[in-house]
Order: C-alpha cells, then structure tokens, then sequence
C-alpha cells in the first residue's frame, strides 16, 4: 500500500517520548505522537514547542516522530500512525485532490486543519563566490532541496520546471547536511522552504560561508500565477546575518494538522492552549509570529477539525461550514 511504502523508511525511529502527564479527561488517549522533520528545518524546533504547550494544557503525554516533513506526516496521520503534524497548504492541497505526482493518485481525507503556523519561504543558499544569484542560474547545477517528503522536495522541482529551469541533478537529504556539502563543494546550492531563519542556513550565513538567493520578481509572478498556494512575500534585511537587503520571496502557509477521529474536546484544549500561549513558541523559533488566529482565514480549503474550528468561531475568526468536518 502506497500509504505505508512511501516515505517512510527514514522516519521510523520516536525522536523523543515525554515524561508521564495526568490527563485532565480519562477519555481521553494516553498519548500522542506527533510527525515533525530531521534537524534543520523549522519543524524540528517548533513541533517539540507546540507539542510540549499541549501537553501541559491536557496531561496527555506528547512524543515525536523524525520525519521527512510535510508529504510524510501527512501519509502518517493517514494511515494512523501518528496522530498529529504539519504541513504547507500546498502540500496539503496535492494531498487532499491527490494530484501530487508524490500522492499516486491517493486522496488523503483523513486530514483536519488545527491551528495557523506560520510562511515558509523558498529561498536558497551557495557559496559566497558563486555566481548564482537567483534561481535562473541553477541550470545545468546540481541543487540540494532537503527531504523527499518535505515541502521544498515536492515543490522546487514543480517550481523550476515552470520556469524551464533544468538543473543537472536535484539532490535530497537532510537540510543540514545539503548545507553542509554546498560549503565543502559538493552541492552547487541548497534551495529550501522553511519559516526564517531556517536553522542550518542561518549557522552557515554566522560563519560567512554561504550566500543566500531567491527567485526574480517576474519569476515569483509566474510561479504564484502558476501554483495554488503560493503566494509572494518579503524576507526582512538582517533576518540572517550577511542579509544587507530584503530578499524577495515565493511563500506558502503552514499548518498543524491532526487525525479527523481525535477527540472534539482534546482538540479544542489543545488549540487555545496553543494560541493563547504562542508566545512561547517564539522562543524555539522567531517565524513563530505567525501563529495568531486572524492566519485560521488562510486556509481556504482544507477541513477543520470540529475542536479547532469551535475554539476560533469563540475567538471570533470565521470558520466556513464548509470548512468543518468531524
């Protein structure tokens, strides 16, 4: 079965299990875990951070799954294997029509929308002496675009093949280590979609050794007319060290998602644990400022779990009928 092959011989091992927690309601599961991604990325930090506020909130122990990212925690969540993780819309969009090249055609409805995350931005990394500035001289390159399953392993190619950009290798593997062999040489660039600072780029840009770029102008045009989900956006100058100027950028918005059958009440608790308290998110990671209930709106299509979408209708956002399933 495509749910149980795809994707899932590098995530099996639980990165981490919590110390035992007393459940507010008896009800209600044990535990949880949860689908986050490997070192490097945004997910790595900010899954542990919500995950540990939730915890707290409910009593219900929180563990967490090494994944791929998005394409993976969506397939696990699927098929119960997890119960809770994040995505982008846009991946969440292939996976929900099943018109990802990545989803064989399945259609993943055991899905529901929690709360808004955050922007993950495409943007890249080469060596300071590379003559890569935007994404057009990445042809004929051989690029790193982080995990299969992530977001950037699903859509940079997509990407780049609207803009008849070939390069001669597309690359995946841990962001980390992607940036790592553009510094040593053996990756012409690492292009990546994360909440800024990525990690692993921001460590890199500290020493001096990579220099970031991102698309064109006319290329985001493009790729927003071209691409549901995506959307344009600004990296702010001095986001990252070296960064003398803000940098252009195509987005896409991050959710948490989780399994439809958990409890209506486990997920309401969640949720206002999370939102209300998501200034301790901002600590494991600044893209974090994006987690505020007016963003529920950015989710335009994907259904809300019934517990979720009670806490934002009390917090006064608007969550379609249409947009609410159990």
């Amino acid at each position: 079965m495509l749910r149980r092959q795809v994707l899932l011989g590098a995530g099996g091992m639980l990165a981490h299990r919590t110390v035992s927690a007393v459940r507010l309601n008896p009800a209600w599961p044990r535990a949880l875990t949860m689908g986050t991604a490997r070192p490097g990325g945004i997910y790595a930090v900010y899954g542990p951070a919500w995950g540990a506020i939730a915890q707290r909130a409910t009593g219900v122990n929180v563990a967490y799954r090494a994944t791929e990212g998005a394409q993976e925690n969506i397939i696990l969540i699927d098929d119960a294997q997890v119960d809770l993780g994040m995505t982008t819309l846009g991946v969440a969009r292939e996976a929900w029509t099943g018109t990802g090249r990545w989803t064989q055609g399945v259609r993943f409805h055991n899905i529901r929308a929690l709360f808004p995350m955050y922007e993950t931005a495409f943007h890249g990394v080469a060596r300071p002496a590379s003559a890569i500035a935007d994404a057009s001289a990445l042809a004929g390159r051989v690029l790193g675009v982080g995990p299969r399953g992530g977001t950037a392993g699903a859509y940079v190619p997509t990407m780049l093949r609207v803009l008849g950009i070939h390069p001669s290798a597309i690359r995946y593997g841990s962001v980390a280590d992607q940036v790592g062999a553009v510094v040593a040489g053996r990756l012409d660039a690492c292009l990546f979609a994360a909440g800024v600072p990525v990690p692993a780029f921001a460590a890199a840009q500290n020493r001096g050794a990579t220099r970031l770029f991102g698309f064109s102008p006319p290329q985001i045009g493009r790729l927003v007319s071209a691409l549901p989900g995506l959307s344009t956006s600004v990296i702010d100058r001095g986001t990252y060290q070296g960064l003398a100027h803000d940098l252009k950028v195509a987005v896409m918005f991050n959710f948490a998602i989780g399994r439809a059958s958990l409890p209506d009440d486990l997920v309401q608790t969640m949720t206002r644990a999370v939102m209300t308290k998501a200034g301790r998110l901002c600590i494991a990671t600044p893209a974090a400022v994006g987690t505020i209930a007016a963003n529920a709106a950015r989710d335009r299509f994907l259904p809300f779990h019934p517990g979720a979408a009670r806490y934002f209708r009390q917090a006064g956002v608007a969550i379609p009928p249409r947009l609410v399933a159990g």
